[in-house]
Parts: structure tokens; sequence; C-alpha cells
């Protein structure tokens, strides 16, 4: 507790501040400890029902922003924040309906909220409603390079590569610091396989910027096919940031919770993880993770890129950059077997291959663990 009695609005910043944070359970604590002094605070119970809503505590969320709407019927925060809710809980009509209450309200053209509506709308999959908040968003505030940005990915999610790469070059023209469109821009033309643009964008984004592993996974493929050299010294900063990521990909503890969860809720384990978020380990002074059975019966070990390398080397393919490798092996096996193998990225191309029995795939995380079938 403060030394002195807070106002509200202490509280609500003072919330605020951790949210933006990450500091979920502190915005919370914060929340609570002022609605106990101010009971009828609106905003509190507004900041309480997104803080909950972060937490993915539905009930109370919607408990929470219920409250906010008694105290104020039109308050435009507790009316998205309770749409988000009923869209979590599968109630669409009624949250699509509270959205078009706030913009019937006038707040069509608040960049905020529309850009909250819109994720919302992003996250349940609802493609074509999110396109059209974010394109009526774009129209009113044209200067707001999100709202474009946003219209680029609904538009690829929809199946329009082409008008999706229109619209994140509009938006970057804008606001060329928007990381998140620019390596999103990249990975579009890696997948239409425009090499030398996706390179391009990646490498607008420095380093340190980059969240995606899978991005900066495909800097080091993609200059390793162009210059030819793994011991190129400029990618030193990438190895490092790629490490990085994949250290904070691979909490223990986060992996152990998100089994628990899976086996509460019946989900199988792997469905929880990104595959787009690569677990790769160094060349061979990392964890050994993976075990590899190739039919002959040799044995390949190490991270998912390190496999990968070693099978590249024993088709005799060792000058061909990873990604034309993968493509080539996935469509000779499609030829011969009539099988599809993913080959975007090393884990996916290694369990794909697996999965259809084309190799053995053995994990292995526990020191001393019998490799052998």
């Amino acid at each position: 507790m403060p030394d002195r009695f807070w106002s509200s609005e202490e509280y609500d910043e003072r919330a605020h501040h951790l949210y933006n944070q990450g500091d979920f359970d502190g915005a919370l604590e914060a929340l609570k400890e002022g609605l106990a002094l101010y009971p009828n605070a609106v905003d509190l119970y507004v900041g309480l029902g997104y803080a909950r809503l972060a937490r993915e505590e539905f009930a109370w969320a919607r408990s929470a922003f219920e409250r906010a709407l008694v105290l104020d019927a039109e308050h435009e925060d507790a009316m998205v924040g309770m749409g988000e809710v009923l869209l979590r809980l599968g109630r669409r009509e009624e949250g699509l309906r509270l959205f078009r209450e706030v913009e019937a309200l006038g707040y069509q053209d608040d960049i905020e909220l529309m850009l909250t509506i819109g994720r919302a709308l992003y996250r349940e999959e609802l493609f074509a409603e999110a396109r059209e908040v974010f394109t009526r968003l774009a129209a009113t505030r044209p200067d707001c390079a999100d709202a474009v940005a946003c219209v680029g990915y609904t538009l690829h999610r929809l199946g329009d590569a082409v008008d999706a790469c229109r619209q994140l070059r509009r938006a970057l023209r804008q606001d060329p610091d928007l990381h998140e469109a620019r390596i999103y821009l990249g990975h579009i033309l890696y997948d239409r396989r425009n090499w030398a643009g996706a390179l391009r964008e990646f490498e607008r984004v420095p380093p340190a910027e980059h969240w995606d592993s899978l991005a900066v996974w495909r800097v080091l493929e993609l200059r390793e096919g162009d210059k030819g050299g793994e011991g190129d010294p400029s990618l030193e900063p990438w190895r490092r940031r790629l490490a990085e990521l994949e250290a904070y990909d691979n909490d223990p503890v986060e992996e152990l919770l998100a089994e628990v969860e899976a086996r509460f809720s019946g989900e199988a384990p792997d469905r929880l993880r990104d595959h787009r978020q690569l677990e790769l380990f160094g060349e061979g002074d990392g964890p050994e993770l993976i075990q590899v059975r190739l039919p002959g019966g040799r044995v390949l070990r190490g991270g998912w890129y390190a496999v990968v390398r070693q099978l590249r080397e024993e088709a005799g393919f060792s000058h061909e950059p990873m990604f034309v490798f993968m493509s080539r092996m996935a469509e000779r096996w499609h030829e011969q077997y009539g099988v599809e193998v993913p080959s975007t990225d090393p884990e996916g191309f290694l369990r794909g291959a697996g999965a259809v029995g084309l190799l053995r795939l053995i994990d292995v995380r526990a020191e001393g663990e019998d490799p052998s079938p």
C-alpha cells in the first residue's frame, strides 16, 4: 500500500504502467487496492477487466466489464473489452454487436479503440470482419501506419498476398521503423521465393529488434547462400540474436506449464507450440536436442538446423542453401512417394518427414536416454 491514499486516477495510471510492462499480476493487485478505496471507479473496473482478460480469466473479466457498464452504460473501453470477452467465449454475434455500437457512438476514428477491436477480431480468426474495421480506420485516419499494416496482415490471411504486400509497403513508407510490418513483409516475400527481397526487408530491422526466431534463421540461411560462407563474421550479431531468442523460447518452466495445461485441456502438447518459432541450438556445442535415424541406420544428432545440415551433406548437396535443399527433398519425396513434407523450416521439415515414415525422429531431453529404436 502507498504511504498516502492515492486517487483513483493514480491507481489507474499505476496499473496501466504495470500492464504495459507485462506485469499483469502487479496490475491486478494495484486495481484491487484501488477498488477497495473507490468501489465506484469505472476506469478501475475497466482496467480490472483487461488485466483479467490478459490472464485469460474470461469469467472474471466479464464480471469486471459488466460492473463497469452498470456504472457507465456507454463507456467505450468497457464495451470493447466486453465485446472481446464475448468473442473469446464463443458468443460472436453479441461481441460483434457491441463493436458496432462503439462505432455508432462516434469512435470510428479513435485509433487505439479501433485497433483494439480489429485485433480482437483478428485473434479470433474473423479476418474479413477485421479487415473491414482496419480498412475503415485507414480511410478515416490515413496517417495511421499501424492501421494500414493491419489491413495488410488481414489481406494475407485472406489469401491475397499481392495486395497484402502493397499495403505493408504503404505502411512502411509512412513509418519505416514499423518493424513488425517489415518482418511480416519479409516472410511473405520469402514464401513467394523472392529471396533477395525477403533478405532486404529482414536486414532492415536491427538484430536486437527481431523477436521472431524464424526471421533471424532466414537471414542466416539467405546470407549463407548468398555469401557462401558460414564463418562470415558479419553474421555474428544474427547468430547471437538467434541464440538469445532460442533461450527465451525454450524456457523449461514455460514448457512444463504448457504441458500441464495441455493435459488438463485434453489438447496435444505439440499443438501449443508455434512451429514457426525454431528451436535451433548452435553447431555442436549446444544441447543435443534430437536424434534422427535414417533408413540405412545412420544416426544424425544435434539441433534442428544442425541435423538438416548433416542430412544435406549426406545427400551430397552441401553447396546448396538450406531452404533450397529442403524444397528439393520435399519435391522429390512427393514425386516418389506421393507424400507432402513442409519445407519452410528445419523443424517442420524433419517432423513432416518423420510423420510419413521417411526417417525416425527421437526427442532426446533426458541425459543418458537410450537413442536406439
